[in-house]
């Protein structure tokens, strides 16, 4: 591929990892939305934990619509209508649910909420089908998972900003001193964000993102798979699973954390997006590490910039938490915990086995220490939880989709159907929450984490017996 090329393909990429972004700033919005909801309308933990329900059943819901209008039109939507088309499609669709918090807000209806931020992700759930095999295509496969990295890092710059800006929205700035929440607030953030949907649709539109990479193409005539199904491949099936519980416990560690930092350390809700911020930020940190490849080839700037990557993606955090007009001091400490993520990328030397069972590992122990701890030490084992989720997508998903050969296409709808896990396991956390104590409940991820070690272990020697190996680190985001 010639210079050239890939510069054309570098323009391509550049406005479609706008939507990746969307897709973070909606899904982190939805953190503030849920204690805002819960007081508003009075309702219990799990009742609050709706919010991430209806939010992430979507993503399954579209991926099985996907499904049946290809079965009954006898031939793949996607395919027919061209990837463009089909992301201009996606952004309508979300454009559409944001309308009903119009109505929702002004009739003060939960059930309306509900319906428009499940339309959101109806959408998100085409969008997410195209953008991310089209992420890997544009360009050479050999920088296919930085370029992913790259839109992860992007989508965690949504999840960082989203937060904040929800929170002014319906407080004002942090200065203010306003501890009044209004459900009216929250229509303008959502038609501004609608109206954002529509015009990336139409620049889209008129890019000069293909219809359908070669690379794509290329891949569907691979025939070196010798199975009729992709659910007949053992890593993928329970690759299914470890997608279903690591968005699960990515969501439900950031869902439950303000009920716990209200009832248990006494913030008030205007004050807790910061953190939440924090959390998501954190993702944006080790995606930012990760994405170090897509670069430079030098194995020496490589190193020197896996220790400047995550520290500028702590500044970009610090920066807009600065511009909110909130309080940085009790963020400073943070940095000491970053050099425990740079130190676990070092030690799983670019093996995605390895670096799951390491950063599975850490999960675990991070929250078991939120959960023995109390006051800000806890809240800081909690948001860490963001920085070993970082890297476990890619992780999960690239060991669930080798060897598929020309099922890999197959798997990978497959996996994003099982983003539903966000749901549930927020669902899950929030009812054992409601029985025990929120900070017991989080006792729910320590089994997600311990579900994805096994895996790690369990898929290794699956793909040991197909002669599967890696020598490459491969990393990006959901």
């Amino acid at each position: 591929m010639s210079t050239e090329q890939i510069k054309t393909n570098w323009a391509q990429f550049i406005p479609l990892v706008t939507v990746f972004f969307f897709w973070g700033f909606v899904a982190a919005s939805n953190d503030i939305l849920i204690p805002v909801f819960k007081e508003a309308f009075d309702l219990s933990q799990v009742e609050s934990q709706l919010v991430s329900l209806a939010f992430y059943i979507a993503y399954t819901v579209g991926s099985l619509l996907y499904l049946l209008i290809s079965y009954l039109t006898k031939g793949d939507l996607i395919n027919r209508i061209g990837y463009k088309n089909s992301l201009a499609l996606g952004l309508g669709i979300s454009a559409l649910g944001t309308l009903l918090f119009y109505p929702a807000a002004n009739t003060g209806s939960f059930p309306l909420m509900l319906s428009g931020l499940f339309i959101v992700a109806l959408g998100f759930s085409l969008q997410q089908t195209v953008a991310n095999p089209l992420a890997i295509a544009l360009g050479p496969i050999t920088t296919g998972s930085q370029r992913l990295t790259m839109a992860g890092g992007i989508n965690n710059l949504g999840t960082t900003i989203g937060p904040l800006i929800v929170s002014f929205a319906i407080f004002g700035s942090a200065t203010s001193g306003n501890t009044e929440m209004s459900i009216e607030s929250v229509k303008i953030p959502y038609l501004v964000l609608g109206a954002a949907f529509l015009l990336v649709a139409i620049l889209l539109k008129f890019s000069s993102l293909p219809d359908k990479p070669a690379a794509i193409v290329e891949s569907e005539s691979d025939t070196n798979s010798a199975r009729s199904s992709a659910l007949k491949y053992p890593q993928l099936v329970l690759g299914m699973i470890a997608i279903f519980v690591y968005v699960g416990v990515e969501v439900s560690t950031a869902s439950n954390l303000p009920a716990y930092m209200e009832k248990n350390l006494g913030f008030l809700t205007k004050d807790i997006a910061p953190y939440i911020s924090l959390y998501w930020a954190s993702l944006m940190i080790g995606r930012w590490t990760g994405a170090v490849e897509a670069f430079t080839d030098n194995m020496s700037t490589q190193k020197i910039l896996r220790f400047i990557a995550p520290y500028l993606a702590f500044g970009v955090f610090l920066l807009v938490n600065a511009i909110a007009k909130h309080d940085l001091t009790p963020f400073y400490v943070y940095a000491l915990i970053i050099l425990v993520l740079i130190a676990a990328d070092i030690a799983s030397k670019g093996n995605p086995a390895r670096m799951l069972l390491i950063f599975s590992g850490l999960g675990i122990a991070a929250l078991l220490v939120g959960m023995a701890t109390d006051g800000m030490v806890s809240v800081y084992a909690f948001t860490s939880v963001g920085l070993f989720c970082s890297t476990l997508w890619p992780c999960i998903f690239t060991l669930a989709v080798s060897g598929l050969g020309k099922h890999t296409s197959q798997g990978s709808s497959f996996l994003i159907m099982m983003i539903m896990g966000g749901g549930f396991v927020s669902l899950l956390q929030g009812y054992v929450a409601d029985i025990a104590t929120i900070q017991s409940s989080y006792i729910v991820g320590v089994l997600c984490f311990a579900y994805l070690a096994f895996y790690a272990w369990k898929v290794s020697g699956i793909l040991k017996t197909q002669g599967i190996t890696f020598d490459k680190k491969v990393s990006g985001g959901h």
